[in-house]
């Protein structure tokens, strides 16, 4: 359901790897643009002796110019619009500035995580009376979104074990906005925090600080923070979702058709409390090596 987490290289550290990648994109980049450049003089030379030479019949003119001009200079326009990509489009608004714009993104979100912070420590009081499987929530979503294997697999040493493009963009959206709430091991896995999404980390480690989350030690203060969000998200691990069941009233649910060697488990589903609301069927195909659905729970 999320992103994998980064594997280490050997002999070379992640933002080493990355600038060398980009140097090499660079160089492709300039190479192509200097073959179109040959390209485009040799084409040149070669309409000019087709068109002057070769051709013995009345040259074809648009507006009083001989068609060959026109090619040539249609042809020099693609050249300069291919420069100009090459060297302002792909430089300007190339890797560094994707930098700059998410650096700015997280810079917003640690300043309001800190207000939230805050916010929790001086006004939020756990409503544990209401947080309960008589009442769930009733005055708003809160939603468990995950990923699961036919007998209830998530995953192994806290990474998933497919691979599904489809439903990292379904996740995206369902969550874009809103709060995500967690453990810390689910935190962990992630390169770095998620955009335009509010983190609340769960922990039992009292001394856990997080940068670019928001840490409590309950399920109950982890809801309270999200105050204000009408549909906050539990997005796991396994003992973050068996928590969340009895507060929760909805369950965005892919189920994968598969059967996995893993170590972290769904909840089961009570059938006599909850029902499936929607059912759409994704296919597997060269992107996707199994069938999955795309289920939604809602408690009855």
């Amino acid at each position: 359901m999320f992103g994998r987490k980064k594997k280490d290289i050997p002999g070379i550290d992640l933002e080493q790897k990355e600038m060398i990648e980009n140097a090499q994109k660079r160089i492709k980049q300039k190479r192509g643009l200097f073959t179109h450049f040959i390209v485009f003089l040799v084409g040149a030379v070669g309409l000019i002796i087709i068109s002057q030479v070769l051709m013995k019949v009345e040259p074809i003119r648009i507006l009083d110019i001989e068609w060959w001009i026109w090619v040539i200079f249609a042809w020099l326009l693609l050249l300069c619009y291919h420069a100009f990509n090459v060297f302002i489009t792909k430089r300007l608004l190339g890797p560094e500035w994707e930098k700059r714009q998410y650096a700015k993104l997280v810079q917003k979100q640690k300043e309001r995580i800190t207000q939230l912070e805050k916010k929790v420590q001086k006004e939020y009081v756990a409503p544990k009376t209401t947080l309960s499987i008589d009442n769930p929530n009733a005055d708003r979503k809160i939603t468990m979104i995950a990923a699961a294997g036919m007998n209830n697999e998530l995953g192994k040493d806290g990474d998933l074990v497919w691979h599904l493009p489809d439903d990292f963009k379904r996740f995206k959206s369902l969550t874009t906005g809103h709060h995500i709430i967690m453990g810390r091991k689910t935190f962990e896995s992630f390169p770095k925090p998620l955009p335009n999404r509010t983190h609340v980390i769960l922990t039992r480690d009292k001394n856990y600080r997080a940068d670019g989350g928001i840490v409590v030690h309950d399920m109950e203060t982890a809801l309270a923070t999200t105050t204000g969000d009408n549909n906050p998200f539990i997005i796991g691990g396994g003992e973050i979702y068996k928590l969340a069941m009895s507060m929760s009233n909805e369950i965005e649910l892919t189920r994968v058709h598969g059967t996995f060697d893993v170590d972290t488990y769904f909840p089961k589903i009570d059938t006599t409390k909850w029902e499936i609301k929607t059912s759409l069927h994704h296919p597997a195909d060269e992107k996707h090596a199994y069938s999955f659905d795309y289920e939604t729970w809602v408690r009855k």
